[in-house]
């Protein structure tokens, strides 16, 4: 059932958008895309929602859930859809070639065509007392345009079916082409509203008999954009926010919703399902504030809505940005309570603590329901059963536990849901005290040399089951990642070892990952490295001792060649430091920085003094930092001695 106007409503509202058809929450269904859709309709037989496609000529059926199933083009530019009371007949009317065409529901298949005349534009649908009724608007220049026909499907002759002028001679002439709504629930019953741009009026037609007859009239002057019978009672719903009774052959009013609506359709039971901006609110039959509220979170707002005849499900055309898509909502009237749940935000492990909360919803739960309550924690493989307990009259709650281990505790407690609320859920977290274990790692602030084996060992203090220790290395650097080279339980004295080549400065990390009892632990030590450096002396002709220390021996004019090899790293460079022996004593003549090739080498050569008799010493240093680098500790290469005779 519905009656959204395709002229006015949605075309007024939402102007000429595309649609996408898929399933709501599924990414497996095909999508359909429309622009400026109009008609939806639901089929209860068949289960499918029908939608028409206005500017591609096109009409679609998904199923349920929203997945397109069937579609058929060649339909110039469809105006309304409508079912017959068996859902085994889908009509569409079709304005642009002045024709209804009935289809058949199964595979939308044209079954038959019903021409209703050049000039003669039909508009919106609807079918009632074993009848397709269809408004339309008759070219001329009389200034009354607007009309209502009729199909009987048991002709044999599509011709001989069609008939037109059927408002009866006490309702004035439309403007416009008219918003119809027929109901199965309500047989017999047409409701018949002028629309568009020109206000007009609201009648009531029995077309039970073989022609229309008056139920109930109102003035012109009103604005109709959307009009649905309200089964059960003698009352029609005025553009989703308003109801007005017709039981006395006039309109008065009946009561008027809370929420502010632009359109709605109400379900053979009496459910009102109300459209505005982003969301639509269900009313339960006689309620005048919503049971639920279904946000879309779209931003280009809420198209037609449409209930399954036997309400288990509404769908709704929500916009986004130029789409618009389609969306099935299950157990739509049903209240969806608010559950919380209150624990504290720490507590001492193996001390009783009270949770407590509240659960509230519209519809009032019933007496003594119960509550579903879990614990989650560090020893439990899965939520653990803890007992139910009974809400009390206000909603509120509460129980006691006792939690056996530290660390994040987690309650979780449920509604199953029943015949009036759906199910809810709600959790806490507590944090449970800990003991703490001690965590020891050796070799903080030791410096090796480059390429030493060095043995790394961690110490665990006492823990309740988890005896794990992972140990980490974290070579200085950014081109060498932290990464876990030894994990493993300690043994019976508690240690646990690795070791590593130290061939960098290096950060190692021992963790305990803690357990039901105790607290994580981590603990992290620097061990350093030195690099590798030699330097090689060349263009001597001898090598002496002077006193107790070994030189090169140079002539005076013969420049030294120092070579020194260091470990490479990207950018790295040579300290290069000079001294000279004068009077006693060691002065520094120069020390200067010099580029290392990628094999590690950088070759100096030293210019000669001119002179015998001079003393010079020299070596190469990897300065942490300066060298550019500082992967390894600071590292100083051994002296050279240099002497320079005749």
């Amino acid at each position: 059932m519905r009656s959204t106007s395709a002229a006015t409503a949605l075309a007024v509202l939402f102007s000429s958008v595309a649609l996408s058809v898929a399933a709501a929450g599924s990414a497996s269904a095909e999508p359909a895309v429309l622009t400026q859709p109009v008609g939806l309709v639901a089929d209860g037989a068949l289960q499918r929602v029908f939608v028409a496609d206005q500017d591609n000529g096109r009409i679609l059926a998904t199923d349920y859930n929203g997945t397109l199933v069937d579609l058929n083009v060649g339909f110039g530019r469809p105006s309304d859809l409508a079912l017959s009371d068996d859902g085994r007949t889908l009509y569409a009317s079709l304005p642009t070639t002045h024709e209804i065409v009935a289809l058949d529901a199964t595979d939308l298949q044209v079954k038959t065509r019903y021409d209703l005349g050049a000039g003669t534009d039909p508009r919106e649908i609807a079918f009632a007392g074993g009848r397709l009724w269809f408004s339309y608007r008759v070219t001329g220049d009389d200034g009354f345009h607007g009309n209502l026909g009729s199909i009987d499907p048991a002709a044999t002759d599509a011709a001989a079916a069609v008939a037109l002028g059927q408002l009866p001679d006490t309702v004035a002439p439309y403007y416009n082409a008219a918003l119809l709504d027929a109901d199965p629930s309500v047989p017999g019953v047409l409701t018949v509203a002028d629309s568009g741009d020109s206000p007009g009026a609201l009648n009531v037609l029995d077309v039970s008999g073989a022609t229309p007859k008056l139920v109930a009239k109102s003035d012109g002057g009103q604005y109709f954009g959307d009009i649905d019978l309200v089964p059960g009672t003698s009352q029609v719903l005025w553009n989703g926010s308003r109801k007005l009774s017709y039981a006395d052959g006039t309109f008065t009013e009946a009561g008027e919703l809370t929420e502010t609506g632009w359109s709605g359709d109400v379900s053979p039971s009496g459910l009102i399902a109300q459209a505005y901006d982003r969301h639509v609110s269900v009313y339960k039959p006689g309620a005048t504030t919503p049971v639920r509220r279904f946000e879309t979170g779209t931003s280009a707002g809420i198209g037609e809505v449409a209930w399954a005849p036997d309400s288990s499900r509404l769908f709704a055309l929500a916009g986004t940005g130029s789409t618009f898509t389609l969306k099935a909502y299950t157990g739509p009237s049903l209240s969806v309570p608010s559950l919380t749940v209150d624990a504290p935000a720490s507590a001492t492990r193996a001390k009783q603590l009270t949770v407590k909360g509240r659960i509230t919803a519209n519809v009032p739960l019933p007496a003594g329901a119960r509550l579903t309550v879990t614990r989650t924690d560090l020893d439990s493989t899965g939520a653990k059963a803890l007992p139910a307990v009974t809400v009390k009259a206000d909603g509120s709650y509460s129980f006691t536990d006792t939690p056996p281990a530290g660390g994040t505790v987690t309650y979780k407690v449920g509604y199953a849901g029943d015949a009036e609320h759906t199910p809810a859920t709600a959790s806490d977290k507590v944090a449970v005290s800990r003991a703490a274990t001690s965590l020891s790692l050796n070799n903080n602030g030791k410096l090796n040399d480059y390429g030493a084996d060095v043995k790394f060992t961690a110490h665990l203090g006492t823990t309740y089951k988890n005896r794990k220790v992972d140990i980490y290395a974290d070579p200085y650097g950014p081109d060498k990642p932290k990464k876990l080279v030894k994990s493993g339980t300690v043994n019976s004295s508690g240690y646990l070892s690795v070791t590593l080549d130290m061939t960098r400065d290096t950060a190692v990390t021992a963790v305990f990952a803690g357990d039901s009892r105790y607290q994580p632990k981590t603990v992290k030590v620097d061990a350093y490295a030195r690099v590798r450096i030699s330097t090689a002396v060349a263009r001597h002709y001898r090598t002496a001792k002077i006193g107790s220390t070994s030189y090169y021996w140079f002539h005076r004019n013969t420049d030294p060649l120092l070579t020194t090899t260091m470990t490479y790293y990207p950018g790295r460079r040579q300290r290069f430091d000079l001294q000279v022996y004068y009077g006693g004593r060691w002065y520094s003549a120069d020390s200067e920085y010099f580029s290392l090739g990628t094999s590690g080498r950088s070759a100096v050569s030293l210019e000669a003094p001119g002179e015998a008799g001079i003393k010079a010493r020299m070596r190469s240093v990897y300065v942490n930092g300066s060298s550019g680098d500082t992967v390894n500790s600071t590292t100083y290469g051994a002296w050279k001695y240099l002497y320079f005779s005749n």
